[in-house]
């Protein structure tokens, strides 16, 4: 593994945009469509939606009738015991029954079964209006993989959604999405919203909860769709029962989720800032104290400022193991710069470095010996000794993280047996394969 660490790419991998695997394609590319029965599914999650179903079906239906859209309005039921399911079925819309729980999996049960080419989906509760959804059909007609609803764009009704959630949760959970991902949505957990469904059930969500709504326009994104946004309304839901949404958890469930898919954000920025802060600040007092104004700054902040150091260089490492362990599995794309980067850098290259950073910290503790020795091992000038000893220590740590960096990245790129195999001609493939069938059945007789 001499040459620049090779990160195999999974089915979510390729340059920055990503691509979408598993969806049929034709010869240009552009993803194959299965034949529909309808253009639209009107798709809502329901969970003891019983006071409010009902006219939200009637909206739906309304909408359909009027526009001239060939479409279905489509109940994904979570496990109603309110007669839910049988209000929507005399209405006329389709029932499909989720029994696995959260929101996520109640709105992925109703995509799969959806027998439309686009989706809009909304929740059950008479919080968005199902009788103007033209703006969204428009957008995906246009060719958008996914088109949000924005409720600040809109008019959101007084009383209508928590002062919690509009000044502070909304705003501050879209804006880290709209930094993270550089993504044009301004409202990320708007409930109404329209997609393709092919290229989302491509996406290979895995979400079960309310963090639904982020992973579904991360991964779009992270997948290069093209997504646009459409003002809605939102209007005080008609239920007498509190909402299933729970503020603070349901905010952390989103912003973890969010975080985890930016590792950019999550260890390489933060621990750029700590390592540099960390080892100007262990460089400046290495000559001695320093004081600005009235305060002074001398052995007790460089040993904190070189742990800073340490913390900092452990957190861009982590940054790069995320990426190569994620671009391997095939849950984020590499871009083309880190890629780049990648395949200048060796194992080797990585060794070399940690050893060297390791060795000039092993010289700086030889030479304090040194000094201790040509004193006959006595006492010796604790603020020199201190002063000499950080930077010692911080190189073998810093060497040390660096070994063990380069080798463990080294193990995340070993190519596994499918990958392997995919590399080969199909005829010697298949030679592999014929060939690695007896070995196992002698095997399984053994242990038999």
């Amino acid at each position: 593994m001499s040459g620049g660490l090779a990160v195999p790419v999974g089915p979510a991998g390729g340059a920055e945009g990503g691509s979408l695997s598993g969806v049929p394609r034709q010869p240009n590319g552009r993803i194959m469509e299965p034949t529909y029965e309808h253009e639209l599914t009107i798709l809502m999650p329901c969970l003891n939606e019983a006071e409010t179903l009902a006219v939200c079906i009637r909206k739906a239906h309304g909408y359909l009738a009027r526009s001239g859209v060939v479409g279905e309005v489509l109940i994904a039921d979570n496990g109603s015991n309110d007669g839910s399911q049988q209000i929507a079925r005399d209405l006329g819309a389709r029932v499909v029954e989720v029994k696995a729980k959260g929101y996520g999996n109640a709105l992925m049960g109703g995509i799969r079964a959806a027998r439309g080419s686009f989706v809009i989906m909304g929740d059950a509760d008479d919080s968005y209006d199902f009788s103007s959804l033209q703006a969204f059909m428009n957008e995906l007609r246009a060719g958008n993989a996914l088109v949000m609803g924005n409720r600040f764009l809109g008019g959101i009704e007084p009383g209508a959604m928590p002062s919690l959630h509009r000044y502070l949760g909304n705003p501050v959970l879209s804006g880290f999405g709209r930094l993270f991902f550089k993504t044009p949505v301004g409202d990320f957990h708007c409930g109404l919203r329209g997609f393709h469904r092919e290229s989302v059930l491509a996406l290979g969500l895995t979400t079960t909860g309310m963090e639904f709504a982020s992973e579904l326009i991360v991964k779009a994104r992270l997948a290069g769709l093209r997504i646009s946004e459409v003002p809605t309304t939102l209007s005080k839901d008609g239920r007498s029962r509190p909402p299933h949404l729970r503020s603070w958890r349901d905010g952390w469930r989103h912003l973890r989720f969010l975080l985890i898919f930016s590792p950019r954000w999550l260890f390489l920025y933060p621990g750029l800032a700590a390592f540099v802060v960390g080892a100007v600040l262990t460089l400046i007092l290495l000559i001695g104290p320093v004081r600005i104004g009235p305060v002074g700054l001398d052995l007790g902040t460089m040993m904190y400022a070189s742990a800073l150091t340490v913390v900092g260089w452990q957190s861009v490492l982590f940054s790069v193991l995320t990426k190569i362990y994620a671009a391997h599995e095939g849950f984020l794309p590499m871009s083309d710069r880190y890629r780049r980067l990648f395949e200048r850098v060796s194992i080797e290259r990585g060794l070399v470095l940690g050893v060297v950073i390791f060795l000039v910290g092993v010289l700086g503790a030889a030479v304090q010996l040194m000094r201790w020795s040509g004193q006959d091992f006595g006492a010796l000038d604790v603020s020199h000794t201190v002063r000499s000893a950080i930077p010692a220590v911080l190189g073998i740590m810093l060497g040390f993280l660096t070994v063990m960096f380069s080798m463990f990245a080294g193990i995340l790129t070993i190519p596994t047996r499918g990958e392997a195999m995919s590399a080969l001609p199909l005829s010697e493939a298949a030679d592999v394969e014929t060939t690695a069938k007896p070995e196992a059945a002698v095997i399984d007789q053994r242990t038999a």
